[in-house]
């Protein structure tokens, strides 16, 4: 069955670039095209089930999904995902969080989709809390995580596009009931708090018909090249190559493999065949140096393309949550205050929480409840000022 999926989403995504070539390619907001063949379009849909740990029953309904999105460079790609909907017997619309999955590594059997049938994605328990709110939710596996070509793993925009168009395929699926017009939430943490966050940032522009409430994001990785050189030698120097290798895979004329040594190509493609655990492990307190000829951090082009996957250059369209550890060891807490700076500045609503003492788990375990509660009020029209 994986294989045939695999299979269909290359044909379609083969039908896609000929469409654009010929000239007949929708985008968003523009005529021609029916929905279904923009951004957000099903390509393919399956029922599958979500499990937050080996055969525990949800009460959910789960499809498999393969979606329309758009590249970091603007051209019409294809994304899996899930759409979970609980079984509550609730009538009428109930509220959609489009959820974003923290770093689980680069290999296609890491994807969410992958693990939810098993019991054996790890933020599976935290989606569980947002179903039996009664609340549907639909998580994206990201570009090139579960479908053909590699993942863009840390590539902003990339992602905050897969997030809204996530969103987009949850309300167009028959089988979901949705209604069009249903209230929508963001969600994310880590890597999954810049794709909340890009998407919040880029919802006015990109997905505005999507009747979006607020979006929650914590431990945001807001400056990449600020996150590389922090965790440079450190505890996740691992995540600074997997970062490089989803930066070179959205941007190939970056050339990683000009800039590794024979060490770093052994790493790369251990990094490409494993999940986080183990890229973790394998990057435990490596230098940069120790990969590479010369440090590409250095180099214009990857400043270039690194910064921009920037938060902060827009403000937010609708309320944001934003909260991050102050002993974040991943993610720089100077990082996210920034973000809270950039954000007030540019007069969006923003609800600004550090976590005191709390590390990078600890953090979106803290604020898992919170965050949500946070986005109960927005789906109940409670007003949100923010404290900025």
């Amino acid at each position: 069955m994986h294989l045939r999926r695999h299979l269909r989403t290359k044909a379609w995504t083969a039908v896609a670039a000929l469409a654009v070539s010929l000239g007949f390619a929708g985008t968003a907001g523009a005529a021609g095209p029916a929905p279904a063949a923009g951004p957000g379009g099903i390509v393919t849909s399956a029922p599958t089930s979500f499990h937050p740990l080996p055969g525990q029953p949800t009460g959910t309904k789960a499809w498999h999904v393969t979606y329309r999105s758009t590249t970091a460079k603007g051209a019409p790609n294809v994304v899996s995902g899930t759409v979970i909907v609980p079984q509550d017997g609730r009538k009428g619309p109930r509220p959609l969080v489009t959820y974003a999955v923290g770093t689980i590594g680069l290999a296609d059997h890491c994807a969410p989709s992958a693990g939810f049938p098993y019991g054996t994605t790890v933020e599976a328990n935290l989606i569980q809390q947002l179903t039996l709110r009664g609340w549907a939710v639909a998580v994206t596996d990201y570009e090139g995580l579960g479908t053909p070509g590699d993942h863009t793993y840390t590539v902003g925009r990339a992602a905050g596009h897969a997030v809204l168009d996530a969103a987009r395929a949850a309300l167009r699926l028959p089988e979901a009931g949705l209604a069009e017009g249903s209230p929508v939430g963001i969600m994310g943490y880590s890597q999954g708090g810049q794709a909340a966050g890009w998407a919040a940032e880029l919802h006015a522009s990109y997905a505005p018909e999507l009747n979006l409430k607020g979006t929650a994001a914590g431990g945001v990785p807001s400056d990449l090249v600020e996150v590389a050189e922090y965790n440079d030698g450190g505890i996740g120097g691992g995540l600074v190559l997997m970062g490089a290798i989803g930066q070179d895979a959205a941007f190939p004329e970056l050339r990683l493999g000009s800039y590794l040594n024979d060490k770093g190509r052994r790493h790369v493609d251990f990094l490409k065949k494993h999940c986080v655990v183990a890229d973790a492990a394998a990057g435990l307190f490596k230098r940069i140096s120790d990969v590479t000829v010369r440090n590409p951090l250095h180099e214009p082009d990857w400043q270039r393309v690194l910064h921009s996957s920037d938060l902060g250059t827009r403000a937010p369209d609708r309320p944001v949550y934003l909260y991050h550890g102050t002993l974040d060891e991943l993610i720089p807490y100077a990082g996210a205050q920034r973000l809270r700076s950039a954000w007030c500045t540019k007069r969006a609503a923003v609800q600004w929480k550090p976590v005191p003492l709390a590390e990078h788990v600890v953090g979106v375990i803290a604020e898992s409840v919170p965050a949500a509660n946070w986005l109960a009020d927005r789906f109940a029209g409670r007003s949100a000022a923010g404290n900025c």
